[in-house]
């Protein structure tokens, strides 16, 4: 049986690869086909083994690894100086403003659909709904043009991080024991101070640690990091930002006197390896948890007519209130209108919701759909950037 999963687990790994070689022609998302894998696998194991374990239990698990290592990938790539300074602001702007908007106005729905429910119980629910997928968004767009990734990539990870920020804030306090508002900005800043020092104290361990074993300790220790923050509800994501931000600018530090001590040269070429490392393990990481959750679906679910109107409804709302914010900043509509991904980030918040807070109209079925579709929306735009591409391409070719 043990040969049989290892034969399973690598021939799976393998055909993910090969979906991820193939998206720059195809551009389907591979969340689509991965997850249409896991849900073919499931078929043929019942049918070929009919009394499965119940596997639940392993997607918050993989889902948070695949979490930290997908913002410290997109983290990494980020630049920061003042080219960028208003393409972050317009990031920050769209990952911040429609989430909180959203949120709000979808609690309201919640509570308009049942009107039993407080407003922060809709809240706690509608929360993971509002964000976009860093982990989808970041690997469909490696084949637009650099405006448009960079955009994309400063956007998700930022909506990543404020969403689960907000979540934190509104889902995970106790409802007996309201925390302040200047005690959660205290945790903020809290978390800030730690970021900075673990950094610098994994930078230096980077640039000393003389071993043919360097990065998987500092991946260990940035797990160990987030997960030591995340049991004590502080922002843990924040830690993961600022580290990668710190590496993958470090010619922007070289300046401070700690920073030129450490052979800046040679730190380089270390966060290079690291960086392919963290590309490698993301990608098995992120496919096995798309899997798992192909796997686990329900064919009932993914049919389910009740939340079918919800989740059309919610995609739609979210296009519109997308596309007043592109036109406010005068941004490029297309494809970025379209890349609004859900996935790992917001199948990880809907299983942490406490169950004294889940509302019966907020289930698996519903995100699952959600997830289903947002992708299929954001297929439609790149296949269209694709074709246009092709069209400039030929036109160049003819005027020649």
């Amino acid at each position: 049986m043990t040969a049989v999963i290892i034969i399973a687990i690598c021939s799976l790994l393998l055909i993910a690869y090969v979906f991820d070689l193939t998206s720059s022609r195809t551009r389907i998302p591979s969340v689509i086909l991965l997850l249409l894998l896991g849900w073919t696998v499931r078929q043929l194991t019942n049918y070929f083994f009919p009394e499965i374990p119940d596997l639940n239990y392993l997607l918050p698990f993989i889902g948070t690894i695949g979490l930290i290592l997908i913002v410290l990938e997109g983290s990494l790539e980020l630049e920061l100086n003042a080219s960028k300074q208003e393409i972050i602001t317009k990031s920050i702007i769209t990952a911040l403003i429609p989430m909180l908007v959203f949120s709000v106005a979808l609690s309201f729905a919640f509570q308009y659909a049942i009107p039993s429910i407080s407003f922060r119980d809709g809240l706690a629910n509608a929360i993971p709904l509002s964000i976009i997928s860093s982990s989808i968004a970041i690997p469909s767009v490696k084949y637009l043009s650099k405006k448009s990734k960079e955009f994309i990539t400063y956007e998700s990870s930022l909506s990543d991080i404020f969403g689960i920020i907000f979540f934190n804030f509104v889902a995970l306090k106790s409802m007996t024991e309201p925390v302040p508002a200047w005690q959660s900005v205290l945790l903020l800043l809290l978390m800030i101070g730690v970021s900075f020092v673990a950094t610098i104290g994994l930078a230096y361990l980077l640039s000393k640690i003389d071993h043919s074993i360097k990065f998987a300790p500092i991946i260990l220790a940035i797990i160990l990091i987030y997960g030591i923050a995340k049991y004590f509800h502080l922002p843990a994501l924040i830690f993961v930002l600022i580290f990668g931000l710190f590496l993958g600018n470090l010619k922007e530090f070289k300046k401070f006197s700690w920073i030129s001590k450490q052979k800046p040269e040679v730190l380089d070429g270390e966060i290079r390896k690291f960086k392919e490392l963290n590309i490698e393990a993301t990608f098995l990481i992120r496919s096995l948890f798309f899997i798992l959750f192909g796997f686990l679906m329900e064919t009932k679910e993914i049919l389910n007519p009740k939340t079918f109107v919800w989740a059309v409804g919610i995609v739609s709302a979210v296009l519109i209130l997308r596309a007043l914010q592109f036109i406010i900043l005068k941004l490029d509509m297309m494809p970025m209108l379209l890349i609004v991904p859900r996935g790992l980030i917001n199948i990880l918040l809907f299983l942490s919701i406490i169950p004294s807070q889940n509302i019966p109209l907020v289930n698996k079925s519903l995100i699952l759909q959600i997830v289903l579709l947002t992708a299929f929306i954001m297929m439609i735009g790149l296949i269209s950037t694709k074709q246009k591409e092709k069209r400039l391409a030929e036109h160049e070719t003819n005027k020649a």
